[in-house]
């Protein structure tokens, strides 16, 4: 049989990569940074290769360590994958992940029946409720989140670059006419979710009329009802091209026509080390490979 590297080192390696920092990785794996140290020091002298440039307290890959890492960290999940499956207990395996709700409805859930038949064990508790960035770590495992950018504690993947969409009913669409105009817009209400106010701000930017103060500004924290009060009529929602083109609602219309980057994106998040729960490693590694 071929010689193996120390099992030990070879964790102590992958952690520091995956958690971004040596010392969230001794901590993770209760060790002292000099244990630490000492193990990817060993991996070192066994691969003959150095692994990490060492620059005060951080560590940086090497193109050797990039190499190795993308190497052996696949086949090391492999490895725990196939170790818990003959220790199989049966259990259900729960994550509680935290969900804006039209994410939920329009990108998600069309696609957990995937998920389940990959990994029927995997359940997930649903959470809706605000304040998921604050919560992750704590009450929720991992998070979807539309945001600028998460906290940088947190492990973050984006999930999509995002335009700002003027929504709105047919009828409302038609009286506005394809032409911004300043007297006509300063007279309408305008739907905003609390929690992404830059769009509006954004959104009013692009107009080329400067910026203008509308009758009202009507607060949501609900992207789906923002969405149903705009096909109502009672108003423009300030939303993203996706949340337009997924709803599928003919009683909807884009009014105007010019493009917006939104300041938001999608973003998965979690604590860098749940990452090594296999709930959480199990829905990241779909979420990401299904491109939702």
């Amino acid at each position: 049989m071929r010689r193996l590297p120390p099992l030990r080192a070879l964790e102590a390696f992958v952690r520091v990569v995956r958690l971004g920092s040596a010392k969230a990785a001794a901590a993770e794996l209760g060790l002292s940074p000099s244990a630490l140290s000492r193990r990817v020091q060993a991996l070192e002298d066994f691969t003959g290769k150095k692994l990490f440039h060492r620059q005060h307290q951080a560590m940086r890959l090497t193109e050797d360590g990039q190499a190795f890492f993308d190497a052996v960290s696949p086949r090391l999940d492999e490895l725990a994958e196939a170790v818990e499956s003959l220790v199989d207990t049966g259990q259900v395996l729960r994550l509680h992940l935290g969900v804006m709700p039209l994410f939920g409805s329009q990108r998600l859930f069309p696609r957990l029946a995937e998920l389940r038949k990959l990994h029927p064990r995997l359940h997930i508790d649903i959470d809706t409720s605000p304040h998921q960035e604050a919560r992750v770590g704590d009450s929720l495992d991992a998070a979807i989140l539309l945001s600028k950018a998460p906290d940088p504690s947190l492990y973050a993947v984006r999930l999509d670059h995002n335009r700002v969409y003027a929504i709105t009913s047919r009828t409302v669409a038609e009286e506005l006419g394809p032409v911004p105009d300043l007297g006509k817009l300063s007279k309408q209400t305008f739907l905003i979710h609390h929690d992404l106010p830059d769009s509006f701000v954004a959104w009013k930017a692009a107009t080329g009329i400067g910026d203008f103060t509308p009758a009202a500004v009507d607060q949501f924290d609900s992207g789906q009802l923002m969405l149903e009060a705009a096909a109502n009529g009672l108003g423009i929602a300030i939303m993203h091209d996706d949340h337009f083109t997924r709803s599928g609602d003919e009683r909807l219309a884009r009014l105007y026509d010019f493009e917006v980057e939104s300041p938001y994106s999608y973003w998965f998040v979690c604590k860098p080390r749940a990452l090594e729960t296999r709930p959480v490693r199990l829905f990241h590694d779909w979420l990401v490979k299904a491109g939702l």
